[in-house]
């Protein structure tokens, strides 16, 4: 359905009625619109139509090349099974533990881009021939809720010659800017399966006692933006004595609501959207989605707004924990690969990262442990050959292991390697040091 031939959007209960009826059809039937060839882009995480996937993939012996463009799938999709490489080709948004083994095998290819560029992508260049989402059921407007994942689901949709929504009454409705009319729409099913949960990393006690660093540097009154491993998300346990907090993220998680719960969390004191919690999806189990339905205090948006980092940069005081992989002694950050090796994807850490730094008062922190589970050392004087650089030496703020915090903005090449070094785990600090001379940055 081309977007600018929908026409008026009625609130006519009858017609809304009718409308459903004529457009509900089985699973089976929608699997049949999807041709050899297609480019079907489906909504993220819990948003990932589920079913309907399964019914595509029954179809893989009629089916060559279709294109499914997916992020963060939280359960392993049929169509990326073994022997389907013929008939489906997964476009990973963002690469997860799921996807990995696609992508090693050929099967998957990665997106690469700014996450709040995405939206761009349909609008300028990326073809949609079916788009594919979970969503809540429809309101008394005729509104159907991209429940937890809007992040890009408006841009494929307007661009889509198909749009097929799976109604789910387990998909919470959700305010802000989510929404989309049943005359946008052309086919409906139903599937009221549980929506699939993912829970936060195993939290260490080196990750709390990260976390209880980087929470004597938040204020009361700040805005957070926190990123979805194991170190950020340990915050929830370390912010129990702080007032007013605010949220400006682009995930979230059930880390707020245990922030919420405990009144640390009021958004009151924030310059932007006062009073609100502004986020495009969300991870996490049962109880977020619970707490997200119909709460005003949430208001979902696209990734093109919650990502930008000019909007970033209105929030004064807010305060971003994302997670690092590696870190060089000059300050650069992977959170990506290890050498050619691609673990993750970009995400949103550079815009989170450039709006911070435009922000007042804002301040942008790396995590990591100081040793992998090898215990070899995730600093490093170089990062590995082939290694993609996430956040550039120019970027980077704050960075934070157990062993300490140091900012590295405002210091030169040597005192950043000192600084580095001094965070290290106290077993590679020596080897680290003879390293940097060796390459120049020190004597």
């Amino acid at each position: 359905m081309a977007w600018y031939q929908t026409g008026p959007l009625s609130s006519n209960t009858s017609e809304l009625k009718r409308l459903f009826k004529d457009k509900l059809v089985t699973t089976k039937e929608a699997a049949e619109h999807i041709k050899s060839g297609d480019n079907v882009v489906s909504s993220m995480g819990a948003g990932e139509p589920t079913l309907l996937l399964d019914a595509i993939t029954e179809r893989k012996h009629e089916l060559r090349d279709v294109r499914i463009h997916q992020m963060l799938p939280l359960a392993e999709p049929k169509y990326m099974q073994k022997g389907m490489e013929r008939h489906f080709r997964h476009v990973s948004w963002f690469n997860s533990a799921i996807s990995r083994p696609g992508v090693k095998a050929g099967q998957s290819g990665i997106m690469m881009g700014y996450l709040h560029e995405y939206p761009r992508f349909f609008s300028e260049s990326l073809p949609v021939n079916v788009f594919i989402a979970c969503v809540s059921p429809m309101d008394r407007h005729g509104f159907f809720s991209f429940g937890v994942s809007v992040n890009f689901t408006m841009a494929a949709a307007q661009k889509a010659d198909i749009v097929i929504l799976s109604v789910n009454n387990n998909m919470p409705r959700t305010h802000g800017s989510g929404h989309i009319h049943i005359s946008q729409v052309d086919l409906i099913i139903e599937d009221n399966s549980p929506l699939p949960e993912a829970s936060s990393d195993l939290v260490t006690e080196i990750d709390i006692k990260v976390a209880q660093e980087i929470a004597t540097y938040i204020n009361d009154g700040d805005t957070l933006a926190l990123g979805v491993t194991a170190i950020p998300q340990s915050l929830a346990y370390s912010l129990h004595d702080k007032k007013e907090l605010g949220v400006h993220t682009e995930i979230l998680t059930d880390a707020v609501v245990k922030l919420v719960d405990a009144g640390v969390i009021t958004n009151q004191n924030k310059i932007l959207h006062p009073g609100k919690i502004i986020c495009t999806s969300a991870i996490g189990t049962k109880q977020l989605y619970d707490f997200m339905d119909d709460n005003p205090m949430i208001e979902m948006r696209p990734v093109s707004f919650t990502n930008d980092p000019y909007i970033i940069a209105k929030n004064e005081n807010i305060t971003a924990v994302n997670g690092a992989s590696k870190v060089d002694l000059l300050g650069q950050c992977t959170a990506e690969p290890i050498g050619p090796k691609q673990l993750c994807g970009t995400g949103g850490q550079v815009d989170f990262a450039r709006g911070v730094a435009m922000a007042r008062n804002g301040k942008f922190f790396m995590t990591l442990r100081s040793t992998n589970d090898k215990k070899q050392s995730n600093i490093v004087p170089q990062l590995e050959k082939g290694t993609v650089t996430t956040i550039s030496r120019n970027d980077v703020d704050f960075v934070a292991t157990e062993y300490g915090i140091v900012k590295l903005k405002g210091k030169t090449v040597r005192e950043r390697v000192e600084a580095l070094i001094s965070i290290a785990h106290p077993d590679y600090r020596y080897g680290l040091s003879e390293a940097a001379k060796k390459l120049g940055y020190t004597r």
